[in-house]
């Protein structure tokens, strides 16, 4: 008589699994083998990451998310154009000046910013500037350039700047006082923000003030940023959104303190408006950009001006400027500030150009400079310092201007830029896109590619924008250098952004110095915008 044992190992293997389930089974095996086959032949050309079936490159993206722009700089210093698979849709990376021209001029049309793109954008960008495409964006394009072009709004900014220049000067005078170590960009991003509401909204807001008062609106804006920018690689965030959970919930509380804000900038002008014209003096009308939309969305007619006629309209254009306003140009001063510390020949020689400039600018002016000896002679000293910075004297700053220009060069405030695709295309290096996957061209990798900058590329020098002859400025193909965009899109508030930059850094190279806090982290976050993720603290002493 046989053991159970016994009898399970005599027993055929058939009599466990029917001969029409194993079958069954090597079907399946097969056809996920040749899946897969087929799957990886079809990739043997592509240029980037590991893809795999259904998930893409997904794992390899979120374990290199908090780092993305380095990682691509690894992928496009071996290859000019990268694509990216992702489940719901592929993004092709591109680096090379050709293929963008291709992408933001030649076959401008082809690639918009497209549904993939606004989809992701649309709670916090809405239909404004930066997300629009067509005839809404050209015609908030036609509004913003008459805008931008204006003298009126060209001195009132440079007014603008220079009294929040002299405010953030005032603050870091008392900080040297204190010994106290201050955050330098939270202080950049409070003074663009007050001064892209003075300017583009005509309200003051009043976050610079010396006691720094808390400013929720910034702190939901920056959260929202971060979010919205977490939905380019989180396949799940339409369930997250869906079920008012995690991040989306998160989003959700932020945008209802960021719109409570904006709409109440919206309502105060609307009534200042009201209130103009109810007593007859319509010259108080303030001609800041927001009351222009305002204008042209009681008008109607050809104009545009239908388009803007509701609060919501209006709001899309105030949150559009804000990015634009005052996140960019923060993160670039609070770049330029570390560039600036880091690089000491390179602030050595700034510092001369300034003290230059301001005998130079004392001596046309017929003035006495003041003494600096003391603290009230040395705030005097700084405005009267400023009161020399006017628009066109701040354009004879030209090293300033290249340091400005080095800093988005390596630093961009923007490093990344999707577009959609509305037709398949090949762009000009043979790479071949597809309808309803994205392109997006890297200005932070860019500017670190040694086939668009020579072997120098990572480096800081300023003077790589001089020419030899005199050391006049000299620019590079926008295609090149894309911190501005290039094309049609190409930024209108560039000439305003560098203004602001130059003012508010030649005040603060001219009188102070700036030292890193021993020990602190300085290293991108992951959003829209390339902000530092724990702020840039320093120590600030008086140099003159």
């Amino acid at each position: 008589m046989k053991s159970p044992m016994e009898e399970a190992h005599a027993m055929p293997v058939t009599s466990f699994f029917p001969v029409a389930g194993i079958h069954k089974l090597i079907a399946i095996f097969l056809v996920v083998l040749s899946w897969i086959l087929v799957h990886k032949w079809s990739l043997r050309n592509q240029k980037g990451p590991r893809s795999w079936p259904i998930i893409g490159a997904t794992v390899e993206q979120l374990k290199n998310y908090h780092r993305m722009h380095d990682w691509l700089v690894e992928y496009l210093s071996k290859d000019r154009t990268v694509t990216v698979d992702m489940p719901f849709t592929s993004y092709t990376y591109i680096a090379d000046p050709v293929n963008v021209e291709h992408v933001l001029k030649t076959n401008f049309t082809n690639y918009p910013k497209g549904e993939v793109y606004r989809s992701y954008m649309d709670v916090l960008l809405g239909d404004g500037i930066f997300n629009a495409d067509g005839e809404m964006w050209r015609k908030q394009r036609k509004t913003a350039s008459f805008e931008f072009a204006s003298k009126n709004l060209r001195d009132f900014s440079t007014v603008v700047f220079r009294e929040y220049s002299l405010k953030l000067s005032s603050i870091l005078s008392q900080a040297c006082k204190a010994g106290r170590v201050v955050d330098m960009q939270e202080l950049f991003m409070r003074m663009t923000l007050d001064s892209i509401c003075k300017v583009g909204f005509g309200v003051e807001i009043g976050t610079l003030s010396p006691d720094l008062p808390e400013n929720s609106f910034a702190q939901a804006f920056d959260a929202a940023n971060i979010i919205v920018t977490l939905r380019f690689i989180d396949p799940l965030w339409r369930l997250k959104k869906f079920l008012h959970v995690g991040s989306e919930a998160l989003l959700e509380q932020s945008m209802k303190l960021v719109d409570d804000f904006t709409y109440s900038v919206i309502r105060r002008r609307k009534a200042e408006i009201l209130q103009a014209r109810a007593s007859g003096k319509q010259e108080k009308i303030k001609h800041d950009i927001l009351s222009r939309f305002i204008e042209l969305g009681e008008a109607g007619g050809d104009e545009g001006g239908g388009s803007f006629g509701d609060d919501k309209s209006l709001r899309d254009v105030v949150l559009n400027f804000v990015i634009a306003g005052r996140d960019t140009t923060a993160t670039t001063l609070s770049w330029f500030t570390y560039m600036a510390m880091t690089h000491p020949a390179v602030a050595d020689k700034l510092r001369r150009e300034l003290a230059a400039f301001e005998a130079e600018r004392a001596r046309e002016e017929g003035v006495a400079l003041a003494d600096a000896a003391g603290e009230a002679s040395f705030a005097a000293r700084v405005v009267q310092f400023a009161s020399l910075l006017s628009y066109d004297a701040v354009g004879k700053l030209v090293y300033l201007h290249a340091c400005v220009t080095e800093t988005l060069r390596l630093y961009p405030a923007v490093p990344q830029d999707p577009k959609g695709i509305v037709e398949d295309d090949v762009l000009p290096d043979g790479t071949k896109v597809r309808a309803g996957g994205m392109v997006t061209y890297v200005p932070y990798s860019m500017g670190r590619m040694e086939y668009n900058w020579g072997p120098d590329a990572a480096s800081f020098r300023p003077e790589r924008w001089l020419s030899g002859d005199g050391g006049a400025f000299r620019n590079a193909s926008p295609f090149k250098f894309t911190a501005f965009q290039a094309g049609p899109r190409i930024c209108l508030g560039k000439d305003s952004a560098y203004l602001q930059m130059k003012m508010a850094l030649a005040i603060l190279f001219r009188f102070y110095t700036f030292d890193l806090v021993e020990d602190h982290p300085v290293k991108y976050r992951m959003m829209t915008i390339l902000s530092m993720a724990h702020g840039l603290k320093v120590r600030v002493s008086t140099s003159v």
